[in-house]
């Protein structure tokens, strides 16, 4: 990590004190030598969802912001505060195509950094398996542009933009066929 920005690089003052003496103390965090607070950079949480239709197919959008705009992506997002892994995936999943999960369970998770506001935030996205009633509707929102159905055999994962997306793609197709 040592050839990495400080993940904390934009933060230049105490957030307790307001004192410039607010150095580096590690990779993750800061320290105030003012007041003696230290801040630890721990990675966001994100949620991903794997969704499958009766025809063996992969629910995937199109991201409509960046990072990564217009490439390949799978519903979820970051989990909000108070909430759950599995309660944040069945959110985003109804935010960005209309569909209600019922079941969410986890699967894997991939640490990441996501470019956002000019900064890199460290994430760690946990890939959920989501069961839905009805997948007959599903309806672009939010921040997806489109959202379509790909067979599992046709899945690229370097049509997918950032980088979690496309190991978890790859994992996943892994896993099916190893319980094929």
């Amino acid at each position: 990590m040592s050839d990495t920005v400080h993940p904390l690089v934009k933060f230049r003052y105490c957030p307790a004190c307001g004192s410039s003496q607010w150095e580096v103390n590690n990779f993750k965090s800061k320290h105030c030598s003012a007041c003696g607070f230290t801040y630890y950079a721990n990675p966001y949480a994100a949620n991903v969802a794997l969704i499958m239709n009766e025809q063996g197919e992969l629910l995937v959008v199109r991201r409509k912001k960046d990072p990564a705009k217009g490439t390949l992506d799978l519903p979820g997002g970051f989990t909000d505060m108070e909430e759950t892994g599995e309660e944040g995936v069945i959110r985003e999943v109804l935010e960005e195509t209309g569909l209600r999960v019922e079941r969410a369970d986890y699967l894997f998770s991939i640490p990441n950094i996501y470019r956002y506001s000019d900064m890199d935030i460290h994430t760690l996205d946990m890939f959920f398996r989501c069961q839905v009633s009805d997948t007959s509707t599903v309806t672009a929102m939010d921040d997806a542009e489109e959202a379509r159905w790909i067979a599992v055999g046709d899945l690229c994962p370097e049509e997918f933009g950032l980088r979690s997306i496309r190991e978890g793609i790859t994992r996943f197709i892994q896993l099916m066929k190893a319980h094929h």
